[in-house]
């Protein structure tokens, strides 16, 4: 049974009247065993666990330090190009935003991973906007054929493949995805992508999982916390990678939370996410699923993400720039470069390695290295459990 179909009840549960019946002692149940079930999750998002965060927050940093000790993975974004067929309300690489439009060369993707390595960086992460006509799997394949002598784990964050096309990219180095289902909510998916292909709900949810069956090492999912009910969104992003867990094993399953920030456009977040409810997901996340890994983006403050990582992160960005070739380049002839959004935490990569080694956790540059011949391991070709 596919995703979509086992979570069909919750994507339409009426979480109002479920949260109204929880009480404390329900939650104190939860937390005195393994929480396991939908509801277990559920119950930790609902308002009733609130006053159970810091117990929540002791296991949740046991929980961590058990199965991931004391380290963070450090990575930093690429952006290949800004260039994007759809309409997404909330992006400031809306096709109908003016900004300037952009794509790097090889000789620009070049000076970009060369700015970038210098750093110490080995693990990054490449994007685009979601034009495929502008950023084709040919494209990507030149783009991987210059990265690959400075990384040796490479992800990317693109438009949503078919089974082969993520079989081709894995090919050429690529060994994890990010992808956002944006939101869970259907009906408002559909208003919040009026245009372009990206339009079509079912194809971006399952996208994830082919990108399992085609062989990705890590695949990391989440929803951009804002444009819907927060947890509700929660709820089914712990359900989405408990069933890529669950199917995949061989699999890394891992998740983003993404808060919006600031960007080309006049769109604003219809649900405002509090940092307290920032850290209420990361703790039920954390509970519900222990081997999750977690990441939180420079979209938060520096102080927050400091504070956050004793709690269940995993991996973090470092040295950040949402704009195309904002890592070798100050400006081009149109002017300062636009990003994708506003960052919050500028810290460059030494900064970031000496605020974790103060506060007693190592960072990891790289902790993968790919198959000499480029080969997909046969452990990570399709198949999946029932």
């Amino acid at each position: 049974m596919s995703f979509y179909a086992q979570c069909a009840e919750y994507r339409a549960m009426p979480l109002a009247g479920y949260f109204a019946a929880v009480t404390g002692a329900e939650v104190r149940r939860v937390l005195s065993g393994p929480c396991r079930a939908p509801g277990d999750l559920l119950t930790l998002l609902s308002p009733a666990a609130v006053p159970f965060l810091e117990e929540m927050a002791g296991r949740a940093s046991q929980l961590t330090l058990q199965h991931f000790g004391r380290t963070i993975q450090l990575f930093t974004p690429l952006y290949l190009s800004n260039h994007c067929a759809n309409h997404c309300v909330y992006c400031g690489f809306n096709a109908t935003n003016d900004i300037p439009r952009t794509q790097l060369t090889l000789e620009q993707v070049e000076a970009e991973a060369r700015a970038i390595a210098a750093t110490g960086l080995r693990q990054l992460l490449i994007l685009t906007g979601e034009s495929r006509a502008k950023a084709s799997p040919e494209y990507l394949e030149s783009c991987l054929g210059v990265l690959r002598r400075h990384f040796p784990s490479i992800s990317m964050e693109i438009y949503a493949m078919e089974q082969d096309d993520y079989e081709r990219m894995i090919r050429a180095g690529i060994d994890g995805l990010t992808l956002f289902q944006e939101t869970y909510d259907e009906a408002l998916y559909t208003r919040l992508h009026p245009r372009g292909p990206k339009r079509d709900y079912r194809f971006r949810l399952d996208a994830p999982e082919r990108a399992c069956r085609a062989g990705m090492r890590v695949i990391n999912i989440g929803a951009l916390l804002g444009l819907g009910d927060w947890r509700r969104e929660a709820l089914l992003t712990g359900l989405h990678a408990a069933y890529l867990q669950r199917r995949y094993p061989e699999v890394d399953i891992a998740v983003s939370l993404p808060r919006m920030r600031p960007h080309a456009g006049a769109f604003q977040p219809a649900s405002i996410v509090t940092d307290a409810h920032l850290v209420q997901i990361m703790l039920a996340l954390r509970l519900f699923l222990p081997r999750l890994g977690i990441t939180i983006s420079t979209r938060e403050t520096a102080g927050l993400r400091d504070n956050l990582l004793p709690l269940g992160v995993t991996r973090m960005s470092a040295g950040v720039s949402t704009a195309v070739g904002g890592h070798s380049q100050s400006g081009d002839k149109d002017g300062d470069k636009v990003g994708q959004f506003e960052i919050s935490d500028e810290r460059s990569v030494d900064e970031m390695c000496a605020m974790l080694r103060a506060r007693g956790f190592q960072p990891v540059f790289a902790d993968w290295q790919p198959p000499a011949d480029g080969a997909i391991p046969a452990e990570h070709r399709a198949g999946g459990a029932a």
